[in-house]
């Protein structure tokens, strides 16, 4: 097992793919599959350039967690199709093939895995946390997860498609710090996130602060528990008006922290082996599927990747 342990944000990446594919690519019955076949196109590229040993499809149990409602009641809140249901907000076209990626990973033998009550972020954030092998590769195109990059005990990289493969960036300690301008850790990336908010996930953040001064306090102190302890104390080290910010949204800064930070200890519910299997599971069943929802040359792709014979 020489090369990577690769986790896939399922969503993020399927998201992507109905968006930057026309929704002319249907089925014989005129349904869209444009998210199967991007979705399927991004996996056969990324195990042909980047050579994982394992690879995980994530996925979210619950896209909208209580436990970090409960915290912040606005998380995703604008998102939030139907409050009976906690049903997120999802392009009707969508919807539908969702299940047609789950069923072309089972065919195919690649391994998927969810908790219940968390993200597919928790997932991913517990599975690289746990590993101690060659490492670890996120694919993703949401910056969340830059928090779990990390040189130490085993490498963690996210490789970001936030502009498409094609534009892909392996994000890595260096190149977070260089970024961002903060300490070479992923943690550092989720302690300024709590303080910068983020409006698209219902997170306010602190009241004046935005990215590049929730960096430099960060940096500063080296950590946000740091800087809050140093804020309390009345350091003169905190400018005035980051102190005032801090008592006005003391009940934000208390909780915010559990909301975004990823879980690190998620029971993980997998299906199949994270290996990458080098034999289709059931060849038969993916080209039924290829077939019956015209997934085209995608699926030819990623059988070739997965079996070059």
């Amino acid at each position: 097992m020489s090369g990577p342990l690769v986790l896939l944000d399922s969503a993020s990446l399927y998201f992507r793919s109905f968006f930057a594919l026309p929704q002319s690519m249907t089925s014989p019955e005129g349904i869209p599959v444009n998210a199967v076949r991007g979705f399927a196109g991004m996996i056969a590229q990324i195990l042909t350039d980047r050579a994982p040993s394992r690879l995980v499809a994530c996925l979210d149990a619950d896209w909208r967690p209580a436990f970090r409602v409960a915290a912040i009641p606005s998380y995703k809140a604008q998102r939030v199709a139907d409050p009976a249901a906690n049903a997120e907000e999802v392009p009707d076209t969508l919807t539908p093939q969702v299940p047609i990626i789950i069923d072309l990973l089972d065919a195919l033998g690649i391994a998927t895995a969810q908790s219940a009550g968390y993200e597919a972020d928790d997932v991913i954030g517990t599975l690289a946390h746990q590993e101690t092998g060659a490492g670890v590769e996120i694919v993703t195109g949401d910056r969340d997860l830059f928090q779990c990059v990390r040189e130490q005990p085993t490498p963690v990289r996210v490789v970001y498609v936030g502009r498409g493969w094609a534009k892909a960036e392996v994000i890595g300690p260096r190149e977070l710090a260089e970024r961002y301008g903060l300490p070479e850790d992923g943690l550092a990336y989720a302690d300024m996130s709590v303080l910068r908010g983020d409006p698209s996930d219902g997170l306010p953040g602190i009241t004046g602060i935005g990215e590049k001064t929730a960096a430099k306090l960060i940096t500063k102190f080296g950590s946000l528990a740091a800087l809050v302890e140093a804020a309390a104390a009345g350091s003169k080290d905190v400018p005035l008006r980051v102190r005032e910010a801090f008592v006005h949204d003391a009940d934000y800064l208390a909780k915010a922290p559990l909301v975004v930070r990823v879980a690190l200890d998620t029971p993980i519910e997998a299906t199949g082996e994270p290996e990458v299997p080098h034999t289709i599971a059931d060849l038969d069943r993916v080209r039924a599927l290829q077939e019956r929802w015209n997934l085209g040359s995608a699926v030819d792709r990623l059988v070739a990747a997965l079996d070059p014979r």
